[in-house]
């Protein structure tokens, strides 16, 4: 038996927050419905519950325009989504405008299936500490008892363990800070493009920054120093390669197939994706079977190849196996008892992870699908997202221009290590690992392949997966005001073929129809169908100016699911999608064409059998019989009556059983078709009645674009007979140079003042320790007393003064680049 107990939270009144800039919380909880009653064993009133509609609930107060925190953190080049679900009961919703965390309860498909409700009042949670950047991200950990506040300034995570104060009846909730040393809004050197909580554990952090370092933080023990650290190398030594390809932008984690719950799928301004594996934060926990299988396949395809290069890799692979899962050492009755296994601290001593990519591209021929190898992405990479569905291996990255590239792995993915660097390692006093650093360099490029030539490819022979090209989505985004916006992807729980894209123009939803490697594409012949682009949300319409800051996705154990948006005006908007049947068809297919028979006649569906469809059979009267004279009481009468009988009960008789039979069992089957061609016809009658009411309009339109097309080739005309118009275009080599300039303007600029930041940032940091360290005596004036300089302090200043020359070297340079790419523009316009 079950028994369900409200058990109110503990409540401790040991002191009060001692800013009052949330005065306003406590009026959060006021309205003129609410009611109170006694508790039965208590004097105390308590509040009672109301369930409303979750777009309805009072914390999502429409205020008509854009709060001012909302707007400043839209232009910054970070993920913005201010709502999380914990996948139970529960949403939490950061008020920009309060600096509040607010806890609403809610139930799903109640009343009816296409509903959410949420609990009022609902509770408010406040930082112990004062939030002093704004926060663009929250996102909730595995078990649900911390949150994560970030922004590209710094990173905030909040336990929900707290008291309760007694000002404003708001939940004071324990908050520390991560990374400070590395991290700091001071200096604004270093920006933070990505923070994730670590899927197999609920007390690492993982954080991609602007100085291409991939961190992982333990909040179980150090906040400040990070537990692992990856310099991300993208450039192999000796090779020059452009800045925009040296910068990342995202990261995402694998999912559960093989070893990809190992993988840090790693995305570049410039496209290119690398792979890091395996990484495996301290004290994560992994499913057993999942390790046995990994060790197994590392065993079977690796340890018996004939190639010694990838007998080395799997040795490697299954030696760094047993030193993080000791398990896998133990024999017997107690290792089949285990369900799920911690990860040891581990790490080689004389190995460093490679940074395997970039990944090359495969195409399946110019005949196939002509148009992949011709698209182009415009402007650069923003966001990368990882999905496992079956057996395939989904990559989709998207691009500043609206575009989305859909890529499936060809392969699996086997870790690899590199003898180039070593990494240095931290220990304590009992000689255990407290964490390590290390260099990851890239393996190198492959070419790019095609499927009609084979691929020269074995497993653990070190070479990354290449990536198969299913198909590239435009969202079709307004250039001029959402060029350049950020993009974020989102999986649905319950159809993981559906992908939302969230951007400034609202939401879009994406359905993949054709999968390689699953049931969906493995019929000989079957056409790729190409992805499905729906959209859910618009915020480009005149009517609504708001763009979204907050965007989750609900599902329950019945297979219903849900998206809740909020906007940047406090408006909440709820969804019901469906889920059931999506991938079917929604028509038949019209290029089917009836059977033809040799003799060019259509051959009729197999309702009623074709027996009874040609008739019963003819009666063959037999020859030389004359039954007038024939006695009706004679034998020969009597035998010719029984052979008329016979044959009228084998032809007529038996006929008329067999289309009984043939009526009865196909008669609810005629039936379902009648309806379903009613149901078709109604449906097609209605497309009939809405293309007349279209009709009009697309008149109109066809008599616009006429107006327009003669207003065109007049315009040309003018055009024609302009002087210039015999200037000679720019050739592709200019073409190619403007390119790299265009994408080079930005990017390298940005760069350098990074730099100039950072190194501005040490040199204030030296000086105020310098100051410090100063005594400060007083004597009495004299002209002959003077402090002595510093000579590091003299040494620091020549730097900067060599770093002013730089800078105004490279000035000097992009001013020239700039004169000569005007001077070009000039020739050609000649």
């Amino acid at each position: 038996m079950k028994f369900n107990f409200d058990i109110p939270e503990t409540s401790y009144n040991n002191g009060d927050k001692s800013t009052d800039k949330k005065t306003k919380n406590k009026n959060l909880n006021k309205n003129d419905n609410q009611l109170s009653i006694l508790s039965p064993s208590s004097s105390t009133p308590k509040d009672v519950v109301r369930w409303v509609p979750l777009q309805e609930h009072p914390v999502f107060t429409s205020t008509g325009e854009s709060s001012a925190a909302v707007e400043s953190s839209a232009r910054r080049w970070f993920p913005r989504n201010l709502i999380a679900w914990d996948e139970a009961s529960r949403i939490y919703f950061w008020d920009s405008e309060l600096d509040c965390l607010h806890r609403i309860s809610i139930r799903l498909g109640e009343p009816d299936p296409t509903s959410v409700v949420a609990a009022f009042p609902s509770k408010v949670l406040e930082a112990d500490i004062e939030i002093d950047f704004v926060v663009d991200k929250i996102s909730i950990n595995k078990n649900g008892s911390a949150l994560l506040l970030a922004s590209s300034d710094g990173i905030h995570v909040l336990f929900f363990n707290g008291r309760t104060s007694a000002k404003d009846n708001s939940i004071i909730c324990r908050t520390v800070s991560v990374g400070n040393e590395v991290y700091q809004k001071s200096s604004s050197a270093i920006r933070i493009l990505q923070v994730m909580w670590h899927p197999c554990s609920d007390t690492h952090l993982a954080v991609l920054s602007s100085d291409s370092v991939f961190r992982i933080f333990d909040l179980s023990t150090e906040l400040d120093q990070p537990e692992q650290e990856f310099y991300l190398q993208p450039v192999e030594r000796g090779r020059s390669r452009s800045a925009s390809s040296i910068c990342p932008v995202d990261f995402s984690f694998g999912r559960d197939h093989l070893w990809d719950r190992f993988s840090v799928f790693i995305l570049f301004s410039d496209g290119s994706v690398y792979v890091l594996c395996p990484v495996a934060p301290f004290g994560s926990v992994y499913l057993w079977e999942s390790i046995v299988e990994i060790f197994s396949d590392a065993q079977t395809f690796g340890q018996k190849s004939a190639d010694s290069v990838a007998v080395t890799n799997s040795s490697m692979a299954i030696s760094w196996l047993e030193a993080t899962f000791p398990e896998l050492n133990r024999q017997g009755v107690e290792a089949s008892h285990i369900s799920a296994v911690k990860a040891r601290p581990f790490v080689f001593i004389d190995l460093s992870l490679s940074l395997q990519g970039p990944l090359c591209k495969v195409y399946r021929g110019q005949e196939d699908d002509p148009g992949f190898r011709g698209a182009e992405c415009s402007g650069h990479a923003v966001s990368c997202l990882y999905n496992s569905v079956g057996k395939d291996s989904i990559l989709v990255t998207s691009w500043s221009g609206g575009q989305l590239q859909i890529d499936a792995l060809a392969d699996e993915i086997q870790p690899l290590w590199n003898s180039g660097n070593r990494p240095r390692v931290s220990f304590d006093s009992h000689d255990s690992i407290l964490g390590f650093a290390m260099i990851c360099e890239s393996v190198g490029e492959l070419s790019v392949v095609r499927l009609d030539q084979p691929l020269e490819y074995c497993d653990w022979s070190g070479h990354p997966p290449p990536l198969l090209r299913l198909a590239i989505v435009d969202l079709d985004l307004p250039n001029g005001k959402f060029g350049d916006s950020t993009i974020s992807m989102y999986i649905d729980p319950v159809i993981s073929e559906r992908i939302y894209c969230l951007h400034d123009g609202g939401v879009d939803s994406i359905v993949l129809h054709f999968l390689p490697f699953t049931h969906q594409g493995s019929k000989k012949g079957q056409m790729m169908k190409t992805p499905s682009v729906h959209p859910v949300f618009s915020a480009c319409s005149a009517a609504s100016s708001a763009s979204l800051c907050g965007f989750v996705v609900l599902s329950d154990s019945f297979g219903y699911s849900w998206i809740a948006g909020i906007t940047s005006t406090r408006e909440c908007i709820v969804l019901e999608m469906k889920t059931w049947d999506i991938l079917v068809p929604k028509v038949m297919d019209t290029d089917i064409k009836p059977i033809e028979s040799e003799q060019g006649d259509r051959i009729t569906p197999d309702i009623i059998s074709r027996e009874l469809l040609v008739g019963p059979k003819v009666v063959m009267v037999p020859q030389g019989s004359n039954l007038r004279s024939v006695a009706a009481d004679s034998i020969d009468g009597r035998s010719a009556l029984h052979e008329y009988f016979k044959l009228f009960h084998e032809n007529y008789v038996e006929y008329a059983h067999k289309v009984c039979f043939e009526l009865k069992h196909h008669g609810p089957h005629v039936e379902k078709i009648i309806d379903n061609l009613r149901m078709r016809l109604s449906a097609a009658q209605q497309k009939l009645l809405s293309a007349e009411q279209k009709q009009p309009r697309i008149d109109e339109r066809i008599k616009r674009a006429i107006q327009r097309h003669e207003s065109l080739e007049e315009r040309l005309h003018k055009l024609r007979r302009l002087p210039g118009i015999h200037k000679k275009p720019l050739t592709r080599a200019e073409r190619e140079f403007k390119a790299d300039l265009d994408s080079f303007a930005g990017v390298e600029l940005d760069a350098l003042h990074s730099s100039i930041e950072a190194l501005n940032g040490r040199l204030r940091k030296y000086t105020q320790s310098v100051k410090g360290k100063v005594p400060n005596y007083q004597t009495t004036p004299s002209r002959k007393t003077s402090l002595t300089k510093d000579p590091q302090l003299d040494h620091l200043k020549a730097s900067l003064a060599k770093l002013s020359l730089v800078n105004s070297e490279n000035s000097k340079k992009l001013k020239l680049l700039e004169l000569e790419l005007k001077d070009r523009e000039e020739e050609t316009a000649k």
